[in-house]
């Protein structure tokens, strides 16, 4: 192991997990490329997880990053900024809600923070309803609202959270059923739930596709099917855009868009800052300026951050993306689907997210989940110069996520790779 890795053990918490037998150190980066400290090359498929969304080292975000740390880094919600209007002005305009108003955080997690607190405030209720194997974020509130139990801690919350069916297929009780009898029965369990409770529920949290859960989703449609029943109850549906926004499925700019029907409130991070710490919630003017007490954000919004983010906007919309992930993502997921393997039980995704999930060969369907294999694929292809993800809530699947701007001959490449490594992993492997 490196020195570097015995200093990070030794200040670091252990909980935080590190890729591969031998972690790497990432050095530098370029386009869909990066490099280690050693010097070895890597076509990205991860993206520092869904982060860096257009490409590394871009230089439109560069630039503006450096011209405006040349003249203020930092300055607080407490003064005039214009990096941020500019940049909320162009998200309002871009999010598809109603009379839009935005809210800056510097993460993911904090702005699921906002929307929670934003929810509960309007309804006086602290009653939330979440999806199963979903993940919302590292704090004590998001983690209360997670129903992935690998990345859940504690069972302490200050929310009472009902976990509903259908945030994924290929393990689910309804598995079997057609779509429209998929969103029914997903629909009756709602339903079922929300008889359980008083009456007071907040809102209803959810991600178009899941992230950490492995890239899972169910049929499109049915998070617009539930919006039906929250609006006869006046309950608010919050969608966790933080990794399915900006263009990553292909189809749509946003994730909901799939499912008919608008959220209340939208979350977003990761991949709008293109690395830098940017998240951020939106919602009608009705909904956000709710909150009866003062309020401010010391670090979101800041003008270094806003004018990064705000390049990498604009770039990725000048350029079509959107429409980059729409033509690049079938290479890769209909040529993982093109090869089959006794150790792939499901391929599945939208544009340039796909998640590929290991079971134990001739274990049935669905197969029994297989995480050793995932963590042999994930060395296999490291070897092989090409860095993916890993996910789910028992650690079996793989998360591919390129840069939006990936190429043809990249993508080639890189499900070159990928196959190759499935390929190489053997059963034993699985025990």
């Amino acid at each position: 192991m490196s020195e570097l890795y015995d200093r990070t053990r030794a200040v670091l918490p252990s909980w935080l997990a590190l890729y591969y037998a031998e972690p790497i150190e990432l050095d530098h980066g370029a386009g869909r490329h990066v490099w280690d400290a050693d010097g070895n090359r890597y076509l990205d498929f991860f993206g520092g997880i869904l982060t860096t969304m257009t490409e590394h080292a871009l230089p439109a975000v560069t630039e503006a990053v450096a011209a405006q740390a040349a003249k203020i880094i930092h300055s607080s919600t407490l003064y005039l900024n214009r990096p941020m209007v500019e940049l909320c002005e162009e998200i309002a305009e871009v999010s598809g809600i109603p009379d839009a108003k935005v809210f800056l955080t510097t993460s993911g997690t904090e702005a699921n923070d906002a929307a929670l607190l934003l929810a509960s405030a309007r309804n006086g209720a602290n009653q939330i309803l979440a999806l199963r194997n979903s993940y919302h974020g590292r704090s004590f509130s998001t983690i209360g609202i997670t129903g992935n139990s690998s990345w859940s801690p504690t069972s302490l919350s200050p929310f009472q959270t009902y976990y509903v069916h259908g945030g994924q297929r290929y393990r689910s009780p309804f598995a079997h059923l057609s779509d429209e009898d998929f969103v029914r029965a997903c629909v009756a369990d709602l339903t079922d739930v929300l008889d359980q409770t008083d009456g007071r529920v907040a809102a209803l949290i959810a991600e178009p596709i899941q992230g950490v859960g492995g890239f899972t989703s169910g049929p499109d449609g049915v998070l617009g099917a539930f919006a039906e029943v929250l609006r006869a109850r006046d309950i608010l549906w919050i969608s966790d855009e933080v990794q399915t926004g900006w263009g990553r499925t292909g189809e749509h700019f946003w994730g909901w868009q799939a499912h008919g029907g608008t959220p209340d409130i939208v979350t977003f991070a990761k991949g709008v800052g293109n690395g830098l710490s940017m998240g951020g919630v939106i919602a009608p003017a009705s909904v956000m300026d709710g909150l009866p007490a003062n309020s401010i954000s010391t670090f979101g919004g800041s003008p270094i951050t806003s004018a990064g983010a705000l390049a990498n906007l604009r770039h990725l919309r000048e350029h079509d993306l959107q429409g980059n992930a729409a033509k690049v993502g079938p290479i890769l997921l209909d040529g993982l689907r093109a090869h089959p393997s006794p150790i792939v039980g499901d391929v599945r995704g939208k544009g340039l997210m796909i998640g590929v999930e290991l079971v134990e060969p001739g274990s049935g369907t669905p197969g029994r989940p297989a995480p050793a294999l995932a963590a042999a694929v994930l060395e296999g292809c490291r070897e092989r110069g090409l860095l993916v993800g890993k996910g789910g809530l028992h650690g079996n699947v793989l998360r591919i996520a390129p840069p939006l701007s990936l190429t043809v001959e990249e993508a080639e490449e890189g499900l070159a790779i990928l196959v190759d490594a499935l390929s190489a992993a053997t059963p034993e492997e699985a025990s």
